[in-house]
């Protein structure tokens, strides 16, 4: 299913940066974590700190972390589908210096236990760009066939990745890659021409060094 679906001109408003863009974040941020969500810290800058409430952009947030799409009307009603769930959700308001008004900052915690932190920004028109996961800078927009592989920074890795699409036939139009210090925590973000079997996921999450991926379909809407 594609991450951005829309059905026709079909949005839950009233202002897609201010909802069906954070409902976006929220659904990219609930995609990443690969798993129901348990708590959410939610971080508002900017204008979202200051009209979240009128915009309704805190229940696309929490739409969003539940699975929901833009188009979904049970985004209304999220903040009560959220608390009837268990699920503990926390907004408060944060300054990011240098960071678009409409920025939010999310540390997601999994029914697993596992933790996500993502900052990413509704850039206007409903698009967002994402630019950190887990403290790591990142920039991507979930426009495109988008794969995010999280790995050990040791040497042969992109090289092992980019040979394993290569050889299913996959090919990577843009590629960005992120380490947080040499041998450490490392982050490849990749934009594909086309969409990557079953079968190479495996075989790039089987690698030692990697320690997950999460794809991204491209958006239908653009």
């Amino acid at each position: 299913m594609d991450l951005f679906d829309l059905i026709g001109p079909v949005m839950i408003g009233p202002s897609s940066s201010h909802t069906a863009g954070a409902a976006r974040i929220g659904l990219t941020a609930r995609m990443l974590m690969g798993e129901e969500i348990s708590r959410a810290e939610i971080g508002l800058h900017g204008s979202f700190a200051k009209t979240y409430r009128g915009h309704g952009t805190d229940r696309a947030i929490v739409g969003g972390l539940m699975g929901m799409h833009v188009d979904d009307e049970r985004l209304r009603d999220s903040l009560t589908i959220a608390r009837d769930a268990g699920i503990s959700v926390h907004f408060h308001i944060v300054t990011i210096r240098g960071a678009h008004p409409n920025t939010v900052r999310l540390k997601v915690t999994g029914v697993s236990g596992r933790v996500l932190e993502i900052e990413a920004a509704s850039v206007g028109g409903g698009s967002i760009e994402v630019h950190k996961i887990d403290g790591l800078g990142v920039n991507f927009t979930g426009k495109e066939n988008t794969l995010i592989i999280r790995h050990t920074d040791v040497t042969g890795t992109i090289a092992a990745i980019t040979g394993t699409l290569a050889q299913h036939h996959v090919n990577i139009a843009n590629m960005q890659a992120y380490r947080r210090e040499q041998g450490g925590e490392a982050m490849i973000v990749m934009e594909l021409d086309g969409v990557p079997s079953q079968d190479s996921l495996d075989t790039i999450n089987a690698m030692s060094m990697v320690h997950g991926s999460t794809f991204l379909a491209r958006r239908s809407d653009v």
